[in-house]
């Protein structure tokens, strides 16, 4: 568990009734046999993913798992489990995210794997988004994790200073520097983020940093079907299709 930001791993109580309910939904709605199935990570990820398990034909599947955490809920959901080979054949991404815009810009990577996550995303027909209603924001206020290679995290620390940004390395709570799975360090990087702010222009400026490998902002492709479901705390749920 790192410190500095809250907990990722697992739904609020009052929204686990709806993630259940998500979950059988989403799987009802968009896994068909022989799909290639990317595995986002997170919570509401994992709900998707345990309810995969119910899948008639899931024998038929082949998944792409973006961590080592949902690589586990697969295998224990039964699912079979591909390498890289297959990402040019992406059918559907199922994942959560830390935050969702107004216009459905996404913060992601409070658990570590934007780089895995946004690799996944970018060779998908189809992405689906699970999240509690209270990430659906105005706008961002969740500090936006660069994925940064060791080597480069002073360099690129002074570099997020000098275009606003207020970085903080990612630790764990025994006060070691949090690593991803790639073998990188991670600065959660806080924004003023105007309504008008241009979120494609950002992440592609602050991606051009050396040294910077990954940043947690997703915005939405336009060869891309997306389709969002937004937990309520009454285990109801909303859904918003390709807005």
């Amino acid at each position: 568990m790192y410190a500095g930001l809250q907990e990722t791993n697992w739904i609020p109580r009052s929204f686990q009734e709806a993630a259940r309910n998500l979950a059988k939904e989403t799987v009802e709605r968009f896994v068909k046999p022989d799909q290639v199935v990317g595995l986002g990570s997170g919570p509401m990820a994992a709900a998707i993913v345990r309810e995969m398990a119910n899948f008639d034909r899931k024998d038929t599947l082949e998944c792409i798992p973006t961590s080592f955490q949902i690589k586990l809920e697969a295998e224990c959901s039964g699912l079979k489990l591909v390498g890289e080979n297959r990402m040019p054949e992406v059918d559907v991404v199922f994942d959560g995210a830390d935050e969702i815009d107004a216009r459905f810009n996404m913060i992601k990577g409070g658990g570590g794997a934007l780089s895995r996550e946004k690799i996944v995303h970018s060779a998908a027909k189809k992405i689906v988004i699970a999240a509690e209603s209270t990430k659906f924001v105005p706008t961002f206020s969740w500090p936006v994790p660069i994925e940064t290679h060791p080597f480069a995290v002073h360099v690129v620390r002074k570099k997020l200073e000098e275009v606003g940004g207020r970085p903080k390395m990612r630790m764990l709570r025994e006060g070691y520097p949090y690593v991803t799975e790639n073998g990188n360090f991670i600065l959660d990087t806080e924004f003023d983020f105007p309504p008008s702010s241009d979120i494609r222009r950002q992440e592609v400026e602050l991606k051009s940093i050396a040294g910077v490998v990954e940043v947690g902002l997703f915005t939405r492709r336009a060869d891309t079907y997306y389709y969002y479901y937004k937990a309520k705390e009454d285990s109801s749920f909303e859904t918003i299709e390709n807005p």
